[in-house]
């Protein structure tokens, strides 16, 4: 059986030239995927639809949601979000929502599977920011519980920016864990505590890095035997990219996915793995680093 890998055509919207978020990735990863043969031709899987509106008002304030919907979003909200709320901005972001559902869904049926977006975690119930719109990991965890498939959820965000949306969306809900490791002086400035939060000094490489990932994580799995792990494999702690503060090589990504991948499969946690940040001018390396995630799932099905 080949890794389930969600992807839609709409992860990727048009923004302006010069805007420094890497749009293009999305497409370049799915083409990088299918050249390295982890997708065969065809074989993707796609949202049937965009997210409907009582998903994500499962999370979010319906004032806000009505507002990005409508195209009304406050110029203060936007400025945060630091995206224009376009019609294909928002119809990514929905996308992006049903992607990483699929992928949970796909991932309690297979052991595991993947999305080519996701990771909107600097969104909260009343706005977004930080280039997330909505939250599609918390959507994701409120749809399947609604759904009755899952009770308990575990959040592992190692994308470099501290998970503060995810964070204040599950403050003191027991079902659902939170753990983020991510540059302690980096965005966002206010941070909203997790269950577990590792913030890192800068320029922290390789070995600093996979040892406290190493003390933290086994335990946290432990003591909180979810029903599934939602994996934020942001690849922004990489030391060339632009947003980031921290030091890790390719391979330090690479460790660093298998160790996560390893330790919840070696428990039978089924595994829905989703990309984060990532952001470099570089697209096609910045694809290629992406394909971490898929890569190492991979390796993993069967």
């Amino acid at each position: 059986m080949a890794l389930p890998v969600v992807h839609h055509p709409a992860y990727t919207a048009v923004l302006p030239t010069e805007h420094r978020f890497p749009m293009r990735k999305f497409a370049a990863l799915a083409d990088t995927l299918l050249a390295e043969g982890i997708v065969a031709p065809g074989g993707f899987h796609e949202p049937a639809a965009p997210a409907p509106q009582a998903w994500i008002e499962l999370v979010h304030d319906r004032a806000y949601v009505d507002q990005v919907l409508a195209g009304e979003v406050p110029p203060a909200i936007e400025r945060e979000i630091g995206l224009p709320v376009t019609g294909a901005i928002v119809r990514r972001a929905l996308y992006a929502c049903a992607g990483t559902v699929l992928s949970g869904r796909l991932a309690l049926r297979h052991g595991i599977a993947s999305n080519t977006a996701g990771g909107g975690h600097h969104a909260r119930p009343e706005r977004g920011a930080g280039f997330c719109v909505f939250n599609d990991v918390a959507i994701a965890v409120r749809v399947l519980q609604s759904g009755g498939l899952i009770e308990r959820a575990l959040v592992v965000d190692l994308d470099v920016h501290q998970g503060d949306g995810t964070a204040a969306i599950f403050a003191g809900d027991p079902s659902v864990s939170t753990f983020s490791m991510h540059s302690e002086r980096n965005y966002p400035s206010r941070k909203v505590a997790s269950d577990l939060d590792i913030g890192l000094p800068d320029r922290t490489g390789d070995d600093a890095y996979l040892a406290a990932l190493a003390d933290a994580l086994p335990r946290l799995l432990d003591h909180a035997c979810p029903d599934i792990v939602f994996y934020n494999a942001g690849v922004d702690p990489h030391r060339n990219d632009r947003l980031g503060r921290l030091a890790l090589s390719d391979q330090g990504i690479e460790a660093r996915d298998l160790f996560v991948i390893d330790a919840v499969r070696r428990r039978s946690i089924p595994l829905a793995g989703i990309i984060g940040g990532g952001y470099s001018d570089d697209v096609a390396a910045l694809a290629r680093l992406h394909a971490s995630l898929h890569r190492t799932a991979a390796t993993f099905v069967g």
